[in-house]
């Protein structure tokens, strides 16, 4: 099977359910945190939403140095800024996936802060990486969606909302 088309067939499917999550982000709610060590939903679903191009990072870097390039993320103020943040990230990992071939997807990547290194791995496993983030933190949104009392869509099935438990 043809790696980039199954990457691409991927991001699309995930796509799908990405932007039914986010768009349920209630705009009075971005300071909202359910612990004082959880993210607001803000930055996770800022985070969610830029997930997406961490392709095109993969594809066109050979690491990601914190020390270097210190996390700053993009100030979404509501869930229409944030759908088209999506729309954007989405659309470049898309573009990216479009232009790549295969052999590039074997070459190292690193994840480092200065000399400490936290991983090296193929860029096909940063791709797979930034797939499984956007799968995990998505299912973090949902918990806080819940805890709001917000019903919430389903991923691979019906939720409990849709089937009416």
């Amino acid at each position: 099977m043809d790696v980039i088309k199954m990457f691409s067939k991927e991001l699309e499917q995930e796509a799908q359910t990405t932007r039914k999550m986010l768009a349920l982000v209630p705009n009075d709610k971005y300071d909202w945190q359910p612990h004082p060590k959880s993210m607001t939903i803000k930055r996770l679903a800022t985070h969610i939403a830029e997930l997406p191009s961490w392709v095109t990072m993969a594809l066109t870097t050979d690491e990601l140095d914190f020390a270097n390039n210190p996390y700053q993320p993009v100030n979404i103020n509501n869930t229409d800024e944030l759908l088209a943040y999506f729309e954007q990230s989405l659309a470049d990992g898309k573009a990216s996936l479009a232009q790549a071939t295969e052999e590039p997807l074997e070459q190292p990547w690193t994840l480092r802060n200065g000399d400490e290194i936290y991983s090296t791995t193929s860029k096909a496993e940063v791709i797979r990486m930034a797939f499984s983030q956007i799968i995990h933190h998505r299912a973090q949104l949902g918990v806080y969606l819940r805890l709001l009392n917000i019903p919430i869509p389903g991923s691979y099935g019906p939720s409990a909302d849709e089937m009416n438990f």
